[in-house]
């Protein structure tokens, strides 16, 4: 198991904000660099500290983006003033942790997907976030893409009619090595699940964005391929809150991984968006897409984790600093960061109980 990171004791509200707003990251593995690359191309804001457990690791990333002030103790780092939000890039089971400890200390939070792994954690993250008046900010990077953008204003804006189906597939490929790249992998503790609560959260949350709430779903979820105590390979039934039916696919285990689809159906229409493009747009008489800016969404992750564009990234934290300046809601705030996790959790109840299980729609 990974090393926990040491929570800070000081609790302060409402810290004062500069013209830049300075951040520290979190946790300097695997997606720290998008993080640290996005601070630094912000208008407004400004790299200035970095922490990780293993202090060697924070103090090469430190060396790699000219980072002032590299630690090992987290409260070490929340102590520093000029450290106004963080970006939590931790392991998942670490994220309320640290993000309360921010929250204390009088930090914002730009927090990586999912928010933590259970709700109990993840609301007490919110309530620190409100109980402390920082913004609380997830990156589900997908959301800021022109094509998603303009999928969700048909959707929602009744072009394809009455509702029948929304879907999600994301056949990806993870290779042992990646499993074993790291101890908290592949863990309920620290992430929380597998194929769908890593990998998946991402359209998972999206599919949520564009088609609202699930009322109920009914899943399986095993480990086919991997030798992992959690899920390789998932499958699961939804039924909306407006009636309509659809389909979560989810897998790390088939080769090779192919691009993550989603589809949108209803009596008068038919979207279908794979990764960052719109492969059909059928709306009534509508028969192309709109003409939409290009996205840098990398490979999508089908086979590589880091084979991502920064794009959506430099979006969010842009938005976060606004957000500080402006005393407003960041674009995706933590409620809203949530709901993906809620479904996930919902799924592996299914399959632990084999019955379908009821989501709260309040």
């Amino acid at each position: 198991m990974a090393p926990r990171q040491k929570a800070a004791a000081p609790a302060r509200k409402g810290a004062a904000v500069k013209e830049n707003v300075g951040f520290g990251i979190i946790g300097c593995g695997v997606i720290a660099p998008f993080h640290a690359q996005s601070v630094q191309a912000a208008v407004g804001g400004e790299l200035v500290a970095c922490c990780d457990v293993v202090e060697t690791r924070a103090k090469s990333f430190a060396q790699q983006f000219g980072i002032k002030h590299a630690y090992r103790s987290l409260d070490d780092m929340l102590k520093q003033d000029d450290v106004q939000a963080v970006c939590l890039c931790t392991p998942s089971g670490l994220h309320a942790q640290n993000g309360i400890a921010a929250a204390q200390a009088g930090k914002h939070i730009m927090c990586e997907k999912p928010l933590d792994v259970t709700l109990p954690a993840i609301d007490a993250l919110i309530g620190a976030a409100d109980e402390y008046k920082v913004k609380l900010g997830g990156i589900f990077q997908r959301r800021t893409y022109p094509v998603s953008q303009a999928v969700r204003n048909a959707v929602r804006g009744g072009k394809l009619g009455k509702l029948v189906l929304g879907d999600c597939y994301q056949k990806l490929f993870r290779s042992h090595e990646y499993y074993a790249s790291g101890d908290w992998r592949a863990t309920w503790e620290l992430d929380g699940g597998g194929a769908l609560m890593n990998q998946g959260v991402h359209g998972i949350d999206l599919l949520l964005w564009i088609m609202g709430r699930v009322r109920r779903v009914s899943a399986y979820a095993r480990h086919l391929v991997r030798n992992i105590p959690v899920e390789d390979t998932a499958v699961a039934i939804l039924e909306y809150e407006t009636g309509a039916l659809g389909v979560i696919q989810g897998t790390t285990s088939v080769t090779p991984g192919e691009p993550t689809r989603w589809e949108f159906h209803g009596d008068d229409g038919t979207i279908i968006l794979q990764e960052a493009s719109i492969t059909k747009w059928h709306c009534g008489q509508e028969k192309e897409p709109p003409e939409l800016g290009k996205v840098d969404s990398g490979a999508g992750g089908v086979s590589d984790p880091t084979a991502i564009g920064a794009g959506g990234h430099m979006l969010l934290i842009q938005d976060l600093v606004n957000a500080i300046h402006e005393d407003r809601e960041p674009m995706i705030p933590g409620r809203e960061a949530r709901r993906a996790v809620e479904l996930i959790l919902a799924i592996y109840e299914s399959e632990r109980t084999g019955c379908p299980v009821d989501l709260p729609l309040a």
